[in-house]
């Protein structure tokens, strides 16, 4: 979330990816492109209705540096599962707007920027590369029958008489551009958008668990244009390794006491040096804005901040942003309605 508007601000967004959307179905076949000028991952998958799909995942960058960042979180909790279409039913074509179950890596606080690691795209050798971080999922989804692949991008096809090029069904038909989608430079910026990014998702029903697998290039920006998704030039851009110097910790969601003045939000600074948190604000799911105290937050000190005015944390899952004085987002976090309960219990994040 970037400078966050007006809670009625709810019209679609500017998305570039002309067919953005999410495919879920199961998978039945990988196959691995390690040596070629634009290397994927090739995954084949088939829906309820036994209509087949390819989804090309990108595992090196066609623009300098070539080795992609990513994140798999094998735990994932965030309430976009809750609104995702049926397992095994095919394509689902998605609005650019938050609650339309949409990825944003910015907005939506899937998770830490920040815990993104580099891989290169294929290397001799077991578990050193992107493709075998890739194999060790899909691998399992292929043997487990009951598993499910949710794969976020822009789609291609139906391409009629024509078979697919690497798994051969008839005819061509998936989905590619499975990363993140904003702050790009150069020639891709025409692809920017928000509420638009790639990823995977795998669905373990056996054990009630989920999988997040989150890709995106290292020349990226991870500070946006709230409408555009093009790189913010005068913000600093994020990489690897930058810590966060206040960071949410805790959260009271649904408290026992009446009205949204019960809610808290509690923050921590991490760094070796007093932040002043003049001009910070909290932002709620739905963009409304919560002024911090003109404080000064001492190393390793606490702030636990009660909710006031319009902001809402809200019981059915959500998320709350950390805006620092330049209105640019400084950490995120999201919660789950399950995660919300039972009423009075603090969420530790």
């Amino acid at each position: 979330m970037e400078r966050p508007g007006r809670p009625e601000e709810r019209k679609v967004i500017q998305m570039p990816l002309k067919k953005y959307g999410v495919l879920a179905a199961h998978v039945v076949d990988r196959r691995r492109e390690g040596h070629s000028d634009t290397p994927h991952y090739q995954v084949h998958l088939v829906d309820g209705t036994g209509t087949h799909y390819r989804a090309a995942i990108n595992v090196q960058s066609q623009q300098a540096p070539s080795e992609l960042l990513y994140l798999a979180d094998d735990d994932f909790h965030h309430p976009l599962t809750d609104v995702l279409p049926a397992a095994d039913s095919g394509w689902t074509a998605l609005e650019s707007r938050p609650g339309a179950a949409g990825l944003d890596f910015i907005r939506g606080n899937l998770f830490d920027p920040a815990k993104m690691r580099l891989l290169p795209p294929d290397l001799p050798g077991p578990d050193n590369d992107l493709a075998d971080l890739l194999d060790h999922y899909i691998q399992r989804a292929i043997n487990d029958p009951a598993i499910r692949l949710y794969a976020f991008g822009q789609r291609w096809g139906r391409e009629e008489g024509k078979p697919d090029k690497i798994f051969g069904f008839e005819p061509g038909n998936g989905v590619h551009d499975i990363h993140m989608n904003q702050g790009n430079s150069g020639r891709f910026r025409g692809d920017d958008g928000v509420w638009q990014d790639g990823g995977l998702l795998l669905h373990l029903p056996g054990e009630s668990r989920w999988i997040g697998i989150f890709l995106a290039f290292q020349s990226q920006a991870w500070h946006t244009d709230d409408t555009t998704g093009h790189a913010i030039e005068t913000a600093p851009r994020r990489t690897d390794e930058e810590r966060v110097p206040v960071r949410i910790v805790a959260a009271l969601v649904e408290p026992l006491g009446p009205g949204q003045e019960s809610e808290t939000v509690t923050l921590i600074n991490t760094s070796r040096t007093p932040v002043s948190l003049t001009d910070w604000q909290l932002a709620d799911q739905e963009k409304r804005k919560l002024p911090l105290p003109d404080v000064t937050l001492q190393p390793g000190e606490t702030l636990t901040v009660p909710g006031s005015g319009d902001f809402h944390l809200g019981d059915g899952g959500g998320a709350i942003t950390l805006l620092g004085p330049d209105g640019l987002k400084v950490h995120g976090v999201s919660y789950t309605a399950r995660r919300a309960e039972p009423k009075g219990e603090t969420i530790t994040f």
